[in-house]
């Protein structure tokens, strides 16, 4: 199996240093850069496979470079800020992070997030290979489909009037778990746990985001959603 490949962005040496140490332990495969400028550098040539975000740094701002690299990339970002209070969490969200640790830290929590991550993402892939195996042959996968929108699990794609529609991770798993439990309301509880497994993060914020990016990519009209609708003072339902 490939190494998984982590660019951190923090400009204390020595935060840097430890964070360094303890993955590349843990066997992945670092980059490191001390200043916002080099991050988006950094990620055109090294293709990482996470992205470790310092909130404050000299001269830049790391939630505006959050919101450009999220724009340019789908890669997993986990910001670490100094002193987030509630709104810095929600911006951080809205930014485009896909989790965040307050400093200080402890760096086996930071480790143990970064697993977290990286096992939602496998997860569906390695449920739905074992799901596709019966006596060593693998049945042929059916894609889900909801009118002009599909989920293809075996591809880890999903198409909108057969335009392939580029998803974050997070999006991608909370749309499949919608998939899987069409025409069910949901509360925001069950859903982070389900989807964010792993993750401290919870506040009903962090459903809500990552709803609203959804429905601007598969809704015909966002402002009035027919596929993953509001029930109010529960949570969500998904009709397809």
């Amino acid at each position: 199996m490939n190494k998984k490949r982590i660019l951190i962005i923090e400009e204390d040496a020595d935060l840097l240093e430890t964070v360094e140490a303890s993955l590349t332990q843990q066997g992945y495969i670092v980059i490191s850069g001390m200043s916002g400028e080099s991050a988006p550098g950094l990620c055109q040539v090294h293709r990482p496979d996470l992205i470790l975000l310092a909130a404050n740094m000299t001269g830049v701002d790391g939630l505006d470079l959050c919101r450009e690299l999220r724009h340019v990339s789908n890669t997993p970002i986990i910001v670490m800020a100094a002193n987030a209070g509630a709104v810095d969490r929600i911006l951080m969200l809205e930014m485009g992070a896909d989790d965040y640790l307050v400093k200080p830290f402890n760096v086996r929590e930071l480790v143990a997030r970064v697993k977290a991550l990286f096992r939602r993402i496998r997860l569906t892939h390695e449920e739905l290979d074992a799901q596709q195996q019966s006596n060593g042959q693998a049945r042929k996968p059916v894609p889900l489909q909801f009118g002009n929108l599909s989920i293809d699990e075996r591809r880890h794609e999903v198409r909108l009037d057969d335009h392939p529609l580029r998803l974050r991770p997070q999006e991608y798993e909370l749309l499949l778990f919608f998939a899987r439990h069409r025409g069910i309301t949901i509360s925001r509880d069950t859903i982070f746990d389900r989807v964010w497994e792993g993750s401290e993060a919870n506040n009903n914020r962090t459903v809500d985001v990552h709803v609203r990016w959804l429905r601007q990519k598969i809704e015909a009209d966002p402002t009035q959603a027919e596929r993953i609708v509001s029930v109010r003072g529960v949570g969500y339902r998904f009709d397809g």
